[in-house]
């Protein structure tokens, strides 16, 4: 750090949080727009020779030209470029948190087949939208794709990019570009790129995101090439029994060594995605619902029911999970909720008093339920907790059948506690 400036331009400086061999990332302040950014600063070595650093200088500052034109929600931002005394330096959005796909493309870390194939969804979706503002990206691969602390993704480096739009007046940056195990077979081959070179790019990543092996691996270029260019990698099911056949033929249609047979467009791309993952979300619901299935089955509130109107119930239901310490309900609050405790504890008090606890299986607010009036008591998580909160105006979701059940037991629990209620006050007098 102290070998760089401490403000680029109108840029403040404010601590380093990435370095590699072509340059150093900080962050960064913009006093004139209050917001902090990311400065990429380019590696002065690179920059400083006459030939070589003349080209890397074009590719730097190509980037922030290509993503310049470009405002997409998964594409990230370069908002501003320029030259500090020997270093070039682009400003781009900074996404606190952020790290590359690396670390999901080993065979131990694997993300959910769900989470790749949402991932894989936007920035298709983002290639779309760049292929028709007539940028071709040139170098998808899992080190340019940054995955947010909330699970959203931003593609990113777009210094090589090819602009192909008619008003582009710079000339391109030409010839063999890009990082081998990502290319496609034109591109390794430096032949015409098109729209269909990111998408092969996106299949290779994808099909390392599902797999955790690279599809085109070999031990010198040469061999690479040949793979890229002649070989079919196998099927994914061979490796992954537990992938949906849509996902199979989705990658090797990506794949296709003829850039015509692979998909048209990154929307047509997005389109199949999108299928495969509704069906994805159906059985990731449906096995949820099994579990709460289980968990509920097991409680004495629904030992009279039936399993079809514990499902009912269910569905008509909502989950909800606290910390310890978290507040569930407060005293004086309208919330006509009845709540079921199916893991932990909760304390209760009133008037800032303890008055008792409540564990796995009891049910608390049945009285606010019931009467639609303020809590009289304040229920807090002593422990983190699972709850099954009945709600007034969802519980028609169920059958008649069904909410008859649930009133029938509602009444029992209610009876059994103002019957210890009464026994309580009557053992004060």
């Amino acid at each position: 750090m102290s070998d760089y400036p401490r403000k680029f331009g109108k840029y403040e400086v404010l601590e380093q949080i990435g370095e590699g061999s072509m340059g150093t990332v900080f962050a960064a302040h913009d006093p004139f727009s209050s917001r902090q950014v990311a400065l990429k600063v380019a590696n002065p070595k690179l920059t400083g020779h006459m030939e070589s650093g003349q080209r890397f200088r074009k590719m730097f500052f190509n980037e922030a030209h290509a993503a310049g034109l470009l405002d997409h929600p998964n594409i990230l931002r370069v908002y501003d470029a320029g030259i500090e005394g020997d270093y070039c330096f682009l400003v781009m959005e900074h996404i606190r948190g952020a790290r590359t796909l690396e670390h999901a493309c080993n065979p131990e870390s694997l993300l959910p087949i769900r989470e790749v194939v949402g991932i894989v969804y936007k920035i298709a979706k983002a290639l779309d939208y760049a292929h028709r503002q007539g940028i071709i990206h040139r170098d998808i691969k899992p080190s340019n794709i940054l995955l947010t602390e909330d699970q959203d993704v931003k593609l990113g480096d777009f210094s090589i990019a090819l602009v192909t739009r008619k008003d582009a007046k710079e000339t391109q940056i030409v010839g063999v570009l890009g990082s081998p195990l990502y290319m496609s077979p034109e591109q390794i081959n430096d032949g015409d790129m098109t729209n269909a070179s990111d998408i092969f790019s996106l299949g290779t990543v994808m099909y390392l995101l599902l797999t955790g092996r690279h599809p085109f691996m070999a031990d010198n270029l040469n061999a690479i090439s040949q793979k890229i260019t002649h070989d079919q990698p196998p099927p994914l099911r061979e490796l992954r029994n537990d992938l949906p056949e849509g996902l199979d033929y989705v990658t090797q249609r990506m794949l296709k060594k003829a850039p015509n047979d692979r998909y048209a467009t990154g929307l047509d791309l997005a389109t199949d995605l999108a299928v495969i993952f509704d069906d994805l979300e159906a059985i990731h619901d449906e096995s949820a619902l099994k579990e709460k299935f289980k968990k509920v089955k097991n409680l004495g509130f629904f030992r009279e029911f039936m399993d079809s109107e514990i499902w009912e119930l269910i569905r008509a239901s909502d989950w909800q999970t606290y910390k310890k310490g978290a507040l569930i309900i407060r005293e004086g609050d309208f919330k006509q909720s009845f709540y079921i405790i199916l893991s932990g504890i909760v304390d209760i008090d009133k008037g800032g008093r303890p008055v008792g606890s409540l564990q796995e299986g009891d049910c608390f607010g049945e009285m606010g339920y019931l009467t639609k009036t303020q809590r009289t008591a304040s229920v807090r998580a002593k422990t983190d907790v699972a709850i099954m909160q009945v709600n007034a105006n969802t519980i028609d979701r169920a059958s008649m059948g069904a909410q008859l059940r649930f009133l029938k037991v509602f009444v029992a629990v209610l009876i059994e506690r103002l019957s210890d209620t009464t026994s309580a006050l009557s053992q004060l007098h």
